[in-house]
């Protein structure tokens, strides 16, 4: 179910088609840490590139396609992060953060149930934490709403 895709590094705004622009410098823990550092500082699309590149180099790190699909949510590529989340789930079913976001991505993709499913789930992990207890009830009252 991929909605949009996040697009790959190379394929962004301002390349010519099939042209490969040069790696960024650093490595792939420099490219996390900015990109983090991006993300803090409201700046999601700049992030996206970053945490792409580092996701490509090291797809089964955790923290990185945590923080890639943060930035692709920030984005506004929600398809895009509802998957690098869906991805988490499926390796990590305890994540409770992934289905969080998941949950939020769903939302904003329309799927109101999906993301009610998400979010009970992440609270029944951590009843104590108050966003999951809000989105839980907001995309509720939504569901109950439209009914």
């Amino acid at each position: 179910m991929k909605a949009q895709g996040p697009g790959r590094p190379e394929d962004s705004p301002g390349d010519a088609p099939g042209e490969n622009p040069a790696p960024p410098g650093g490595g792939v823990y420099e490219w996390y840490t900015r990109g983090l550092e991006l993300l803090r500082s409201g700046s999601a699309a700049a992030a996206l590139q970053l945490l792409a590149r580092a996701a490509e180099a090291e797809p089964g790190s955790h923290s990185i396609r945590e923080a890639l699909g943060r930035a692709q949510f920030g984005a506004r590529q929600f398809g895009a992060a509802a998957e690098s989340f869906r991805g988490i789930v499926e390796e990590e079913p305890a994540e409770d953060y992934a289905r969080f976001a998941l949950g939020l991505a769903l939302s904003r993709l329309g799927d109101v149930e999906g993301a009610v499913e998400q979010f009970a789930l992440a609270a029944a992990m951590r009843p104590e934490n108050q966003d999951y207890l809000k989105a839980l009830r907001q995309a509720r009252a939504t569901l109950a709403a439209r009914r």
